[in-house]
């Protein structure tokens, strides 16, 4: 409908993804398009942004850093009464313990950054607990939606049935997602009946595969580009992420009744509530053990409630995302043109 609000949705990378894929659930979801037209904008890293046309709010997906800062005071400046908000997608407080050696300089950049914003969105309450500890963002100005897309599909998999015996790790073989501790603790397993699928591709794909040369239990399955098939072929899902904003790959496995392990940090925290188990990925030792017990658990206990109740949280996507829209007033206002 065209007399709804305009909501603009400002992203620099469109490589498929988590982000993208919570974006076109926004912007497809049936619930959410009775309250605003959600269109997605593709700008260029760094750049400063042209004429974007009246809108009621813009909301950024951009990377933050000291090269797109510019942009961003400048996208404030040519916006002074239209609402602006930011969604973090990347940083957390794992992510500074691994990657910043300037902790002060980043932390000025980050408050700068979002000083340029009506509201700073946190995609957990991990990283939102963060974001307050670190005093990035006032708290009046922060707001936590936990990512979400449609589960629907991954609810109609059918769980797994009797012992588990396909271990899954999914996600961009890098540092950040830890499968190389993940492959030092599963080698440490006796069992032969179980093995590990390594589904995704990345740079670290020629380590991962010698750190697991010699067990014909590890398999490199590459890059799938459908979800859901990936989860349909795994009993167990182990996410050992060193940092994770959220994790969307978490709900999807609950969802489809897969039993969920993974790393206690960061955003991956918030999943305990809907029946992820909690790790110390750093103590490979005590992971074994944990593997080695889920591998003689039964499909019984491999399916969650979450399955059920799944739902809760598209619901709660919808309900956080309509209520910050009309608390920074869109709805309320004509839309606003580009100064």
């Amino acid at each position: 409908m065209t007399d709804l609000p305009r909501v603009l949705h400002l992203v620099d990378d469109t490589t498929a993804g988590g982000v993208m894929r919570v974006l076109d659930f926004l912007q497809s979801d049936s619930e959410l398009a009775k309250t605003a037209n959600h269109e997605v904008v593709s700008v260029n890293r760094g750049r400063i942004i042209g004429n974007l046309g009246p809108a009621h709010a813009i909301v950024s997906h951009l990377a933050v850093s000291w090269r797109s800062l510019p942009s961003l005071v400048a996208l404030r400046a040519m916006h002074p009464l239209t609402p602006l908000i930011h969604v973090e997608h990347s940083y957390t407080g794992c992510f500074v313990t691994h990657n910043v050696r300037h902790r002060g300089r980043f932390r000025t950049l980050l408050k700068t950054a979002y000083s340029c914003f009506n509201r700073v969105v946190c995609v957990s309450n991990g990283q939102a607990d963060w974001m307050v500890a670190e005093r990035l963002v006032h708290a009046d100005k922060l707001s936590t939606i936990q990512s979400c897309v449609d589960l629907t599909a991954f609810r109609a998999i059918p769980a797994p049935a009797g012992p588990a015996h396909v271990f899954g790790a999914i996600g961009r073989l890098d540092d950040q997602k830890g499968f190389d501790t993940l492959i030092e603790a599963f080698r440490q397993c006796q069992d032969p009946n179980i093995e590990l699928h390594i589904i995704g591709e990345g740079a670290q794909e020629p380590f991962l595969r010698s750190l697991a040369l010699g067990d014909d239990r590890i398999v490199f399955r590459g890059f799938q580009a459908n979800p859901i098939e990936a989860l349909r072929s795994v009993d167990i899902v182990m996410m050992p992420s060193r940092w994770e904003a959220y994790g969307l790959v978490a709900i999807e496995a609950l969802a489809a009744g897969r039993r969920l392990l993974c790393h206690d940090i960061d955003g991956l925290s918030d999943h305990a509530e809907s029946g992820g188990v909690m790790l110390n990925t750093a103590d490979t030792e005590n992971m074994s053990a944990i593997i080695m017990q889920e591998a003689q658990s039964t499909a019984a206990m491999r399916t969650p409630s979450f399955v059920r109740s799944s739902a809760r949280l598209e619901n709660q996507f919808r309900a956080c995302w309509r209520f910050l829209l009309s608390d920074v007033g869109v709805g309320a206002r004509d839309a606003v043109p580009t100064h």
